[in-house]
């Protein structure tokens, strides 16, 4: 009975010890998307909603989640977006993120958790809480899917 113990204490140290240490972050990844976020903050402050839209991925398969409505594609996020920040006198704010957290979950995945809050000229901030799922393609790392909840 001890040698069959010992034999799969051996096997089972092998096995733990073979398992490859799980990947770091990859540094430029992170700055990366950094940037890709700082582009989009910078294009909302100057009322670019297409600059803004430069950061997600062009494609029918794009998925942004606000609340309970789901937008799928990406000129319908535009149009959302639109609707809700540039038609019948809406003013769009001033967008800044805070808290980033960015987790990279293979060489061409990365999650982005987050808050986020506009400043409008009202005064009134609404604010809430992002979570990202960034893809990396020949062009660069783009938002694949945007869940972003929240209000005032």
């Amino acid at each position: 009975m001890r040698v069959l113990f010992a034999l799969c204490f051996a096997v089972l140290s092998c096995s733990v010890v073979a398992q490859p240490p799980l990947a770091k972050p990859s540094r430029p990844a992170e700055a990366e998307i950094r940037a890709v976020i700082d582009k989009q903050t910078a294009a909302w402050n100057h009322q670019d909603l297409e600059g803004f839209m430069a950061g997600y991925w062009k494609s029918p398969e794009l998925t942004f989640f606000s609340g309970a409505t789901e937008t799928k594609g990406w000129q319908p996020t535009l149009e959302r977006y639109r609707k809700r920040y540039q038609s019948n006198g809406a003013a769009m704010g001033t967008l800044d993120f805070s808290e980033l957290v960015i987790e990279q979950l293979g060489p061409n995945t990365a999650l982005v958790r987050g808050r986020w809050r506009l400043t409008m000229p009202d005064g009134k901030q609404p604010h809430g809480l992002t979570t990202l799922l960034f893809r990396r393609f020949p062009a660069g790392w783009r938002i694949v899917h945007d869940h972003s909840s929240g209000g005032e």
